[in-house]
């Protein structure tokens, strides 16, 4: 996890890119969401779809007021509880383009934030973000029977990005323990193992 606020301009034209393109990943698949699938389990112990919907929404409200200097005792419980009310699909698309924009906005990638462990560099806090929003985009897909494969790109860049810090997460609680991959498992399935996806 970066503590330096000053990426190279190729580093944040890619995480800009892979930001993007994880948001876009997983609001197709809550696109997806049938209305009878909301109350269906996933692979997140006690979650539901419309609780990972829910968690992933609060995490992008978050992204706006952290960028713009607030800290976290500012935000307070702002953020606590259901934050999806009777439209989940558009209270997501709503908070996910608020981080989209906050994210993408001139010079956001070289300042820091307030994460709950400490000063962040803001480019490595979007890299958490992406990270979470592709093993979880997993977590919705296997819940509502949609495609599990994200881009080549982004299994890549968030193996990149876990593989450092994958044992404090777990340690953590954030995810389950490491699982064994199989024999003949890709990049993707090694990425799921990791976090303690079973492929």
């Amino acid at each position: 996890m970066s503590a330096d606020p000053t990426p190279s301009e190729s580093r944040r034209r890619t995480v800009r890119a892979r930001h993007a393109e994880a948001l876009d990943l997983f609001t197709d698949r809550v696109r997806a969401v049938r209305p009878d699938q909301w109350t269906a389990p996933t692979p997140c112990t006690e979650w539901t779809v419309r609780d990972l919907v829910n968690h992933l929404t609060v995490e992008q409200l978050w992204v706006p007021p952290l960028l713009d200097g607030k800290g976290i005792a500012d935000v307070g419980d702002a953020f606590d509880g259901d934050q999806l009310g009777d439209d989940p699909v558009a209270a997501w698309e709503r908070a996910a383009g608020a981080a989209r924009e906050a994210f993408a906005a001139r010079g956001a990638l070289t300042g820091t934030v307030e994460l709950s462990y400490g000063r962040t560099a803001t480019h490595a806090y979007c890299a958490q973000m992406i990270a979470d929003l592709v093993v979880h985009a997993w977590d919705l897909s296997r819940a509502i029977g949609a495609d599990e494969h994200p881009s080549k790109a982004l299994v890549d860049f968030t193996r990149h990005e876990v593989e450092p810090y994958a044992g404090a997460l777990s340690g953590s609680g954030l995810f389950a323990p490491a699982v064994e991959p199989p024999p003949d498992a890709d990049s993707w399935q090694r990425l799921l193992a990791l976090l303690g996806r079973q492929p």
